[in-house]
């Protein structure tokens, strides 16, 4: 079954991750997507280990769905070829330097006046101009000049940096996105355009609650643990096992929760009677909800305030959470031919839903024809 961008033909020009994650989410969804790597190929072959033939699974991860080959652009013969496929291109996706392609002779000015047509994306760390203007980004830098550090870590604690790539994994998904919307209006206009996702404003778009907060009490926003700076009880809470986390959101909830361990009474206590009123003494209220579930197993638990309508969850490891039923339920981890297990598409779409047809590394040296 074709896909939903079925027909639409990319050149993946990216390295490391904003930008082949881009590149892949277009893959699963049916589009043609070569990848084109300098000789030394891309960096995150040898970001292991673990590796497989000499490949590190880091790879492995971001380059499903695309097939692969060689151009050396800082040669004339490279440029030369990545002209020709251009020719036959819908979107083209690069994170090089700023300044970098204008060098080849292959800016957003020059390829546009060619093939007027093609989308342009372009993964950066600061955008082109302004005060940080052309300067190279890293996600764990970005996360530290965003604020995500300063707010990432325990109250008493040091500011953390997140356990994975948010940075430049939320950059992919606006590029991504981008690459859709500049597709859409193409189809009025007939014309292609330039779309950049900056890995600083992709950090800055995560700032929700804290930056909503400041916006109107101009209170610096602090590091709260597991805990949700507006919502309690929205934090992890131990109990005779292992602990699980609580995202209690309203009144109702809170009062099951209550039931369920014992002390209806304190959900008409004054101080937690209200989401404001939790929130504020949400120190005590840990107390007490920890006193309830000390001699309770997490995992039962969390099972039963969940049936009953209370958001909660176990904390699971990572091979605990890719080897749940409902991972597998939701086609969230997938294996192909040759060994490949990777994660699957998060977007479900009825008619026309993610597939998976090239593991990586799979050789290719032009577009495979259109599909009629």
């Amino acid at each position: 079954m074709p896909g939903a961008l079925a027909g639409i033909r990319v050149v993946d020009l990216s390295r490391i991750l904003g930008g082949p994650y881009c590149g892949q989410i277009l893959g699963d969804h049916g589009a043609d997507v070569l990848k084109i790597e300098p000789p030394q190929g891309d960096d995150t072959r040898t970001w292991g280990p673990p590796f497989k033939d000499g490949v590190a699974s880091y790879y492995f991860g971001l380059n499903r769905n695309k097939r692969v080959m060689t151009l050396d652009l800082t040669q004339p013969a490279g440029r030369e070829a990545l002209l020709a496929l251009l020719a036959d291109a819908d979107v083209l996706i690069e994170n090089f330097k700023t300044g970098t392609m204008e060098k080849w002779g292959l800016g957003y000015d020059t390829l546009s006046r060619r093939f007027p047509q093609l989308v342009h994306c372009r993964v950066s760390g600061f955008g082109a101009d302004g005060p940080l203007g052309g300067l190279p980004g890293y996600d764990a830098a970005i996360q530290a000049m965003t604020g995500i550090m300063s707010i990432n870590g325990e109250a008493d604690g040091e500011p953390l940096r997140a356990g994975l790539p948010v940075v430049d994994m939320v950059t992919g998904l606006n590029a991504a996105l981008g690459v859709l919307l500049a597709l859409q209006e193409r189809g009025r206009s007939g014309r292609g355009q330039f779309v950049e996702a900056a890995l600083y404003d992709s950090g800055l778009s995560l700032l929700h609650p804290h930056a909503a907060n400041w916006f109107m009490n101009g209170k610096t926003p602090g590091r709260t643990g597991n805990a949700h700076p507006n919502i309690y009880p929205y934090d992890t809470v131990a109990t005779a096992t292992d602990p699980i986390f609580l995202a209690v959101g309203n009144d109702r909830q809170f009062r099951i929760l209550c039931e369920h361990l014992g002390v209806p009474a304190l959900a008409d206590d004054e101080r937690y009677a209200t989401a404001g009123a939790r929130s504020v003494n949400r120190a005590a209220l840990k107390v007490e909800l920890e006193q309830r579930m000390a001699g309770r197993d997490g995992k039962a638990l969390a099972d039963t305030l969940v049936a009953a309508g209370v958001p909660c969850a176990p904390v699971l490891s990572v091979p605990d959470a890719l080897k749940h039923p409902h991972t597998a339920h939701r086609g969230m981890v997938v294996e192909m031919e040759g060994g490949y297990t990777g994660l699957g598409a998060p977007v479900k779409l009825s008619r026309t839903p993610a597939t998976y047809r090239h593991v990586p590394l799979t050789p290719g040296e032009t577009f495979l024809p259109r599909e009629e």
